[in-house]
């Protein structure tokens, strides 16, 4: 039976750090905060192993790469047409879900771009090939290989090529070499795929949200997953009996039982935050007269974050600079130190 509570704003936002790992360091491995986040936005590379690695005690930014060497986390276009780093095994159910969205998403750009079925097909078959062969291959070889086939990849062809033969579930990114982004196939590269389909991805889907971002409404799932509002709403009658409710100004939330609020503290947090991006609406953490701070401009990058109780009061820069929103008080700024030391070490710098 589920239960239901009511919270304040405040208190939603203290619950969402306890969801997410952030400040418990809780979790011993990336894979591990992965698995119970589902998706993690990382179209930000960099940002985005920071966000797995604030959640751990002690990992660095080179444990995230060998997770991605080991085929543990892989990097894709699961959602929203947004790159995520995935659980591996993962992968497969949640494109079955979402592809026909995003492929439909993106339609009209398509037709701009002059690439039709026949154009998608080609390229399917000649990454196919050239994939195969090579086992990973570099961006730029991939794409000169769809080039040498006779399939031009000018402009932004490459990249809505890349995405429509990731997202069809061919394609999938494979470890970084250095700077450069490489391609395998996805049915070489994750060894031991999930074979959920239907309702039963639908109610997995939902649930993995709801226990690793919860309290969430229904409306945040939707968004997060780019699935429609029924579909979402489906997904979480299905698992609602394992979730309990929380009443927050008349809006329902879900999230996993037994949640209990973070302790009070600071988090350096990356750019583009699951803490941040995860939900449609951000207000009980981030203050509307706050939003063009961290996205200036409104041009859809958002900077790292200080976050002080659930609330985003500033931003940070990996030079040490710092914007406070509001003055932090001197415990504040000591505990923000060690958040930034933190950081120096898994990047394994000063």
């Amino acid at each position: 039976m589920t239960r239901a509570f009511t919270a304040t704003r405040a208190q939603l936002a203290q619950l969402r750090l306890a969801a997410q790992g952030i400040g418990s360091t809780g979790f011993e491995t990336p894979v591990d905060v992965v698995r119970h986040l589902l998706a993690m936005q990382a179209q930000s590379f960099d940002n985005a192993k920071w966000a797995i690695g604030l959640r751990t005690a002690a990992a660095t930014d080179a444990d995230v790469e060998a997770a991605l060497q080991r085929r543990e986390i892989v990097r894709s276009w699961p959602m929203r047409g947004t790159l995520h780093f995935v659980p591996a095994e993962d992968l497969g159910w949640m494109l079955g879900l979402t592809a026909a969205r995003t492929v439909q998403a993106a339609a009209g750009r398509h037709r701009q771009l002059g690439l039709d079925d026949a154009a998608f097909t080609l390229a399917a078959q000649l990454a196919e090939t050239a994939v195969e062969d090579a086992g990973v291959l570099s961006r730029a070889d991939l794409l000169a290989a769809l080039n040498a086939g006779g399939l031009s990849t000018e402009g932004q062809r490459g990249a809505h090529l890349l995405l429509y033969l990731c997202v069809t579930g061919l394609l999938v990114f494979g470890p970084p070499e250095g700077k450069q982004q490489t391609f395998a196939l996805l049915g070489e590269w994750v060894r031991s795929p999930r074979g959920l389909d239907g309702d039963e991805a639908l109610a997995e889907f939902a649930r993995r949200y709801f226990l690793g971002h919860g309290p969430a409404s229904d409306r945040d799932f939707a968004w997060w997953s780019s699935l429609t509002l029924t579909q979402a709403r489906r997904g979480l009658a299905m698992v609602a009996d394992e979730l309990e409710r929380l009443d927050v100004e008349g809006v329902q939330y879900w999230h996993r039982p037994g949640l209990e609020p973070a302790p009070p503290g600071v988090a350096a947090l990356p750019g583009f935050d699951e803490y941040v991006l995860g939900y449609q609406t951000r207000t009980a953490q981030l203050s509307a007269e706050w939003f063009q701070r961290i996205v200036p401009g409104s041009n859809g990058m958002f900077l790292a974050t200080i976050v002080v109780n659930g609330e985003v009061v500033g931003t940070w820069k990996r030079t040490g600079a710092i914007d406070e929103f509001a003055a932090l008080s001197v415990v504040h700024r000591a505990a923000l130190g060690r958040q930034l030391q933190r950081h120096a070490d898994f990047v394994r710098l000063p």
